[in-house]
């Protein structure tokens, strides 16, 4: 069998899966569907939004599909009209059964963590807001717990110290793309030899999970200490952003995001939530130590460095 010859379903909705579909696509891979997920309404007119993966394939002429259910009837006999030899899943939601057991090569996932570490639905944020210093991408094949399948291929990077969520997200999809070529290329040359995850483990070991992020996930705690803190920020930003409130000395509290801040300064006694501003810097007493503002936005307004921000924020008796 011939990349040509080897019947594709590409299922996908953000940037993160549209670098691997376009390297299918350039590398002369036969994508003979797209799955993404359905327009949505977006923004203050109710303009309808494309996925990127849809805006992509349109571009490059590909047959798209746009199901509302995933066990529709008519989907399900469309998808099965295709004659897909292989499905991959990038980014995209939970395949009932009848989808990813359909091609008799299999359905494979590419995962951005090294599996059987976190297991869920934000990975890369978990990775970086534990401190973690390594992580990477995973190809794996589907089963009916998700995130479990045997294990196809694995590369790690660095997690650096300054490193957030956009610059990991940005690497791992590069890296990513190039992986899911690369397993496709085994996956012809039946050279796989996957791995059930269980035996990645070490005894007494536990995959490790990495939930939904939720809003009140995001919210700092400064009693945590300045490196926990750090870490949580790093993990959120840009996206969805770590927040906490600004109480002023009426006690009216002001909700804002911080998307960036100086490692951890030491500092001897602290009282958390503190606020020390010269106009310049804008430092916040943490559970041990203190962190540096550097970025921030307050609810409303735009994002801008911290000096900004004290220049038409009066912080004068206000605290987290």
């Amino acid at each position: 069998m011939t990349k040509e010859d080897l019947r594709i379903v590409f299922f996908g909705t953000p940037d993160f899966a549209v670098e691997s579909l376009r390297r299918l696509v350039e590398g002369g891979y036969n994508i003979v569907g797209v799955v993404t997920m359905p327009d949505k309404l977006a923004g203050r007119g109710h303009r309808l939004l494309q996925s990127a993966v849809k805006q992509y394939a349109l571009e490059k002429g590909l047959h798209i599909m746009q199901p509302e259910r995933l066990k529709d009837e008519a989907f399900v006999d469309d998808l099965r009209s295709l004659n897909a030899q292989l499905n991959i899943v990038i980014a995209f939601r939970m395949l009932p059964q009848v989808v990813w057991a359909m091609p008799p090569l299999g359905t494979f996932n590419l995962h951005a963590s090294l599996l059987p570490k976190y297991r869920g639905a934000a990975p890369i944020n978990w990775a970086v807001m534990n401190g973690d210093t390594i992580t990477g991408v995973t190809t794996f094949f589907l089963k009916h717990e998700i995130d479990t399948g045997d294990v196809i291929q694995q590369q790690s990077i660095e997690i650096g110290r300054t490193d957030n969520v956009e610059t990991i997200h940005d690497r791992l999809m590069m890296l990513g793309a190039g992986m899911v070529v690369d397993t496709v290329d085994a996956i012809i040359a039946g050279t796989v030899k996957p791995i059930p995850q269980e035996s990645m483990l070490t005894a007494g070991e536990q995959p490790t999970p990495a939930p939904k992020i939720f809003t009140e996930t995001c919210r700092i705690d400064w009693s945590w200490p300045a490196e926990k803190i750090y870490n949580h920020i790093r993990g959120l930003s840009p996206y969805p952003a770590a927040w906490s409130e600004i109480v002023d000395d009426k006690g009216e509290a002001f909700h804002v995001k911080i998307f960036a801040t100086s490692e951890p300064i030491s500092k001897g006694e602290t009282v958390p939530g503190t606020i020390t501003a010269d106009g310049r810097h804008l430092v916040v007493d943490c559970g041990d130590g203190a962190l540096e503002i550097q970025s921030l936005q307050l609810a409303g307004k735009r994002r801008m460095p911290a000096a900004d921000f004290m220049r038409g924020f009066n912080l004068t008796g206000c605290h987290f």
